[in-house]
């Protein structure tokens, strides 16, 4: 395991048919959007999840916690937990939850600037999300404003 200030992070954005992937790196907070995983009712298939895990060997892994806007759980966000439990579970990684609140708009707001047509389901911003979710744990490592780390 690489040290605090090193590590290599996979960060997820979870969904019900969709799973945004991010990977950054600690050492230059830096982070860019992989290609999200299909999910069947919030369930991926694993042995993708494995060969990501395996080529990128992160140190930690990252999930968006998607909370009520007044910070309450919400169903989703005990999905995204267990989804986080289990990356834990299977590949014996530290796994932190992260607020993810407003994620998913912002996203779409910068895929709009960029050109995005609208269409989400056909051009997901999952990535975008995800990449989202992990610099704002990165801001929250460094204890700058929009870190929103939930521990």
């Amino acid at each position: 395991m690489a040290e605090r200030g090193q590590r290599l992070i996979l960060a997820f954005d979870f969904g019900t048919r969709r799973i945004g992937v991010a990977v950054g790196n600690e050492l230059l907070n830096s982070a860019r959007e992989l290609t999200p995983l299909t999910a069947r009712d919030g369930i991926p298939d694993w042995n993708v999840v494995t060969r990501l895990v395996e080529e990128w060997q992160p140190d930690l892994f990252v999930v968006g916690l998607p909370l009520n806007m007044d910070g309450t759980e919400s169903a989703m966000s005990t999905r995204a937990r267990k989804f986080g439990n289990r990356l834990h579970g299977r590949y014996g990684k530290p796994c932190e939850m992260v607020d993810e609140r407003g994620s998913t708009r912002e996203a779409k707001q910068i895929a709009h600037a960029a050109g995005h047509r609208g269409n989400y389901r056909e051009e997901s911003v999952d990535g975008i999300a995800a990449v989202l979710i992990l610099e704002g744990w990165f801001a929250h490592q460094e204890g700058l404003p929009g870190g929103r780390s939930t521990h």
